[in-house]
């Protein structure tokens, strides 16, 4: 029977712990850009994908990141001081990234890298309240119609730069088991949870590897390149701004139901104008919405990567960012069909009182008629 090969070490890598939140309608990244600049809160760039053309793949609007100060995290082998950046996306999302590094280790330190981040940095963790007020409150001229509740969204991303022995990708799907990593759980997964967990794998270099899951991704990048982090975090951002207008519509929805209940209930001869002003709301939240949403649809343009595009279509299935886009264009469609048969109640309404005017016109110049003779 054949020995197990042993786990290669990690030479060099690092662990980044997301965490995206929705905190406006619209984020002028100009202003953005000229506050934090003023208060020195950090160096910033316009985002870019590292190797990919720019013809190939590229951000609608590129995001504003920033680099912050450093934040210090009790790791179960130490204290360390992690690196912590931002990303500010014109659709009003921020992104907060922390990174721990990792050199020479073996890789179940590694693993336990990765889990301590998860630990320390999930869930209700007091980072990410921190690291946001601050630069919410540097950047708080930039915001457009600031959000009054906090959505948020969290992924973890686990990089590997440099293998010992530098194994090529169909190796290290002997040597190593990435299970563990993906899923969190210590305990044997069954074959066909293993199977699921493991379904989005892509190469492109025959020394490459990117696996994918709904809140975890492994990434072997020997170049160092980030476009496949960057894809998976836009995703990431685009499933937050779906989930935001989901909600709101979630929320819109009895409200638009109440609001024409109560239109119908007063007298007609002001029918038509409670039809046509309820019109008029709807139909400027589609509006907003649409051009809102539009903006998120649009986050990221796939054009000749193909390798790219795969990987940032599975993001997008993983993360069930297409689902919930279906089921905001079907809130959307419920509501314009709602002013659109708001506006043909308003019209007969007013045809109505046109009739009965008329009606009573000629039954005054009959009347008239009558004393007069």
């Amino acid at each position: 029977m054949a020995e197990p090969m042993i786990a290669p070490r990690v030479l060099a890598g690092h662990v980044t712990a997301l965490r995206l939140f929705e905190v406006a309608d619209s984020i002028d990244l100009v202003a953005a850009e000229a506050a934090l600049a003023a208060q020195a809160a950090g160096r910033m760039a316009r985002a870019r994908l590292s190797a990919t053309p720019a013809k190939a793949m590229e951000f609608g609007v590129p995001p504003l990141a920033v680099a912050l100060d450093p934040v210090k995290l009790a790791l179960a082998s130490g204290e360390v001081e992690a690196a912590v950046a931002a990303r500010l996306y014109d659709f009003g999302a921020v992104t907060l990234a922390v990174r721990v590094p990792a050199t020479d280790v073996a890789w179940t330190e590694y693993e336990r890298l990765a889990e301590d981040m998860n630990r320390l940095l999930g869930g209700d963790s007091p980072v990410w309240p921190r690291l946001l007020t601050s630069l919410r409150a540097a950047i708080a001229g930039s915001l457009r119609k600031a959000s009054p509740k906090v959505l948020e969204e969290d992924f973890l991303i686990a990089t590997v730069t440099q293998f010992d022995g530098a194994p090529k990708a169909a190796a290290l799907a002997e040597q190593l088991d990435l299970v563990p990593l993906l899923s969190g759980e210590q305990r044997p997964l069954s074959a066909g949870a293993r199977a699921d967990l493991l379904r989005h794998r892509f190469s492109y270099y025959e020394d490459d590897l990117a696996v994918l899951t709904w809140d975890r991704a492994f990434l072997y990048e020997p170049r160092g390149e980030r476009d496949v982090a960057d894809v998976l975090e836009v995703a990431n951002a685009q499933l937050l701004e779906m989930r935001y207008y989901d909600e709101l519509l979630d929320d819109e929805l009895p409200r638009m139901y109440d609001m024409v209940e109560k239109a119908r209930d007063g007298l007609n001869i002001f029918a038509s104008r409670r039809y046509a002003g309820l019109a008029r709301r709807f139909h400027t939240l589609v509006a907003e919405v649409t051009e809102l949403k539009e903006k998120v649809d649009n986050a990221l343009q796939v054009t000749e990567d193909v390798y790219l595009a795969r990987v940032y279509a599975a993001a997008l299935e993983t993360l069930r960012v297409n689902a919930i886009n279906a089921a905001v264009d079907r809130k959307l469609a419920i509501i314009r069909d709602t002013y659109t048969a708001l506006y043909d109640e308003a019209l007969s309404a007013r045809s109505e009182v046109m009739e009965v005017a008329v009606i009573l016109l000629i039954m005054m110049e009959v009347v008239t008629a009558l004393f007069r003779h």
